[in-house]
């Protein structure tokens, strides 16, 4: 898996004009240049369509990310012109052993798209969308491009893809690599399910198409891969008809079970869209009240809505329904204000010890009650609490791992901690670690877009009978073991 190089080796095949050329220092370990023309910089490589970068602030901004917990410095940061550049990057990182990370947002919470002494690759650069027409059922995007940019361009022709996650500003990339869910997945099944090709650079850095039916093994292993075979750099999505507005209700109730029952009801019996909840503080201060949120699309994709038969059956309190008519956009866009409080009150920049399961059916109330009841407004911090209810026959995609149960419940506490309290971080690390092996007594898993201790042996728990085929891709696409070591998986 490694050999020893030379002491100075050139990146071959990025000299376009002669001028330069770059290379790596392995004692030093430091990137070099060599050019011809005086004032050619490291960063400007004629060969390269984009840039790579060395500078202490963009190594020290690659060596944390939205969870400000873990930091793990890169040697540098490719911000690429073009897929060459990803390419040729990976190739010379494979060359001499150096690991490599993908980053879209730098959403990750805990380390994920972080690499120590090795190459960040930002994919923001590749962003392009293809072209979409009124008859299109598919659009082609690169995986920098993120979801609010891709909703706008369909949305132009009255297409839309089918399931989002909530915070919209996520890459297309960053989601497919773990899964992409939001509350359209009932119908829709995962972002994952909804793509029809991806083009990747594997760790060996070869440019590959794949699909289904073409290297169906490396495309199986990429979608909610983690990143593990290969860097996603374009996708092919599912589009569907928008609707032009959408009813969003919230239904308040005092009771985990029957408003986890009620989700499940909605989920199969279809009559909405979308289907999340959220928990909240009640007025003594436990987190015992929870919001079922429910939304239904209006014409030209479904009827004008109708209260009366939407929310028929439901055991909610009738006297606290709310519902708000809005454009399908702002639907989506719906967390843009929260956020920008956020950042404008400084807890963009706390810690954000994360904990995402995903809980069977017949457990999810007995898994998260328990540690609701031991959850504090102050461990939440300005934090969210959520409950998405998941169809099995809707996840075809073989690495995104839910419970057996025909239905299972994504339980997220989505907390906040200064980070300079590394003492209630530390704490709640261990607490996510607690929570996931109670989860996992019950038939559950975890969503990996959270912080959770795992090992080796916990990821080949995890993935289950797909590990397999996941270990085979990662001998086959990428033999020398160089890609998203964060992750922690090999």
């Amino acid at each position: 898996m490694s050999r020893t190089p030379s002491r100075r080796t050139v990146l071959r095949g990025l000299t376009v004009t002669g001028t330069a050329v770059i290379g790596f220092d392995t004692a030093a370990r430091t990137w070099t240049a060599t050019a011809a023309e005086p004032g050619s910089a490291l960063a400007r490589i004629p060969g390269l369509d984009g840039t790579l970068v060395t500078d202490a602030a963009s190594l020290s901004a690659a060596a944390d990310d939205y969870g400000h917990i873990v930091h793990r410095r890169p040697l540098a940061v490719l911000r690429p012109g073009s897929v060459r550049d990803v390419v040729a990057m990976v190739r010379f990182c494979n060359d001499l052993g150096l690991p490599v990370a993908p980053r879209g947002q730098g959403h990750a919470p805990y380390g994920q798209a972080q690499v120590a002494d090795g190459l960040v690759v930002e994919t923001a650069p590749l962003a392009a969308i293809g072209p979409v027409g009124p008859h299109s059922t598919t659009v082609t995007v690169g995986a920098g491009a993120k979801w609010s940019e891709v909703a706008r361009a369909t949305l132009a022709h009255g297409l839309t893809p089918p399931v989002f996650t909530d915070y919209i500003e996520l890459s297309v990339g960053g989601t497919l690599s773990v899964g992409g869910l939001g509350g359209q997945i009932h119908r829709h099944g995962a972002q994952v399910d909804n793509v029809t090709a991806l083009r990747v650079v594997t760790g060996a850095g070869e440019l590959v198409r794949c699909s289904p039916s073409r290297r169906p093994d490396l495309f199986h292993a990429v979608l909610a891969g983690l990143g593990q075979c290969a860097i996603i750099v374009e996708a092919t999505l599912r589009l569907v008809p928008a609707p032009e507005s959408v009813r969003h209700y919230q239904l308040p109730y005092d009771d985990l079970e029957t408003f986890l029952d009620d989700q499940r009801v909605l989920v199969q019996d279809g009559r909405f869209d979308y289907v999340e909840g959220q928990v909240h503080v009640d007025a003594q201060g436990a987190f015992r009240a929870y919001s079922l949120e429910a939304v239904a699309y209006g014409p030209p994709v479904g009827p004008a809505p109708d209260d009366t038969a939407l929310l028929s059956g439901l055991r909610h309190d009738p006297a606290g329904v709310q519902y708000t008519d809005r454009s399908y956009y702002d639907f989506l866009d719906r967390l843009a204000p929260l956020v920008a409080s956020l950042k404008e009150a400084g807890f963009w920049t706390y810690a954000h010890p994360w904990l995402n399961l995903m809980l069977p059916g017949s457990a999810a109330a007995s898994v998260s009650g328990p540690l609701l009841a031991n959850l504090t407004p102050a461990d939440l911090g300005p934090g969210v609490i959520l409950f998405y209810p998941m169809l099995k026959e809707r996840l075809t995609t073989p690495l995104l791992r839910t419970s057996d149960e025909d239905v299972s419940y994504l339980f997220d506490i989505l907390g906040a901690t200064p980070p300079d309290d590394t003492a209630t971080v530390e704490r709640l690390l261990a607490a996510n670690r607690s929570a996931y092996e109670a989860a996992a007594a019950a038939g559950g898993t975890q969503y990996p877009v959270g912080s959770i201790p795992f090992t080796p042996e916990d990821w080949r728990d995890h993935f289950g009978p797909a590990w397999p085929a996941l270990e085979a891709a990662k001998r086959t696409y990428d033999p020398r073991g160089i890609l998203v070591p964060g992750q922690g998986v090999f």
